[in-house]
């Protein structure tokens, strides 16, 4: 659903057909796009129409789905994070490399137009080497809507595999080096949602660089308001909704109440977001180089130099998440894919992997698959 207003008007893409077992959600999508509306993910990899599929699908699915559509010749666009285990991670990677298809993960906020600005701004090299990222987010996630797997760790469910690898692949995205080890603690303090809700991390990447991650799930206070009071997706904050959606949680009395109320907000249920007059965003990032500290918004990139302030806009695309939708389109037509692309998802998950075994060892969990 925060896809579809950039699949709708991008340049890139074309939507011919789509996959869903809902009915409601095949019927809307014929009245909105018309071509083949297919009741499995068989059948949508053996559709001629379709080049490429964007996998929405829960987690614990990508793996299976994945397989389908590279078999049948479809390049892939697979949410994060890639799988949950690390071994679907390597079958999908393997899958896409026996299948001569091509994979990016995403659409993650690495994509966001300010941080493909400040990696560029990193690139030229004006700033000198980054020696340090700090990415913080307070949010309410853990008390929105939540299906029970969401709540359930060893289903993908929790901050870290949703959440983390957000944070994740910005920094990797950033620091452009090799992560080599994870020291990390996570937080699980609500037994109602008896899954990971916080956590905090240290990533330490090749050269001595090293980045910071914290992360809250339970929060009241809402680190949006750093970022200029935008959300999350490119929209003022309505300060007056604050504790919505912990008032809407209270009302519900079981499980399958709040299953309910999440599969509400699915296509067919509701209408997409509006374009939004700004970038996306994760929470405030602040990257510390030798001669420079670069701060991103939702507006752009602030650097604080030696001896002045400057500040460089990035403006939002009407279709918010065009460069992932572009750089697929320049993968499967020009054969330049993003660094995102084939293993990219698999050594994000390896991190996110590392926090939950730091946390849980209380030791550095060392990385191997980068």
């Amino acid at each position: 659903m925060l896809t579809l207003p950039s699949l709708r008007v991008d340049s890139h893409t074309k939507i011919v057909a789509c996959a869903a077992p809902r009915e409601e959600s095949r019927s809307a999508f014929l009245s909105e796009f018309g071509g083949n509306a297919h009741e499995s993910v068989g059948a949508l990899a053996r559709d001629p129409s379709v080049e490429a599929v964007y996998v929405a699908t829960p987690h614990q699915m990508h793996r299976e789905h994945a397989e389908i559509l590279a078999a049948g010749g479809k390049h892939l666009l697979i949410e994060k994070p890639l799988a949950i285990t690390l071994e679907d991670a390597e079958a999908i990677v393997s899958a896409v490399r026996r299948n001569g298809v091509q994979l990016i993960t995403g659409p993650s906020h690495s994509f966001d137009q300010p941080v493909l600005l400040a990696r560029d701004m990193i690139a030229s090299r004006d700033f000198g080497d980054v020696r340090m990222i700090t990415a913080i987010n307070y949010t309410d996630f853990l008390y929105r809507p939540r299906r029970p797997e969401e709540l359930d760790t060893s289903q993908g469910g929790g901050v870290v595999f949703s959440q983390a690898v957000h944070q994740v692949d910005v920094v990797r995205t950033l620091m452009g080096k090799r992560a080599e080890s994870v020291f990390a603690t996570t937080g699980s303090w609500d037994k109602r949602r008896p899954t990971e809700g916080a956590y905090s991390a240290t990533v330490t990447f090749e050269g001595g660089s090293f980045a910071t991650l914290a992360y809250s799930g339970y929060a009241h206070y809402d680190s949006d308001i750093l970022q200029d009071g935008v959300g999350e997706l490119g929209s003022e904050k309505d300060m007056a909704a604050y504790g919505k959606a912990r008032k809407a949680l209270s009302q519900v009395s079981s499980s399958e109440e709040e299953a309910r109320l999440k599969s509400g907000r699915t296509y067919g249920a509701v209408d997409a977001p509006k374009p939004a007059p700004y970038a996306e965003h994760f929470g405030p990032v602040i990257i510390s180089c030798d001669r420079a500290d670069l701060r991103l918004t939702a507006k752009g990139v602030e650097v604080w130099g030696d001896f002045e302030k400057a500040f460089f806009p990035a403006p939002a695309d009407p279709a918010p998440r065009s460069p992932v939708l572009e750089a697929l389109y320049r993968a499967i037509r020009l054969n330049q894919p993003p660094i995102q692309s084939d293993g990219w998802g698999l050594a994000s998950l390896e991190v996110c992997h590392a926090i939950l075994e730091s946390a849980a060892t209380g030791q550095v969990a060392n990385l191997t698959k980068q």
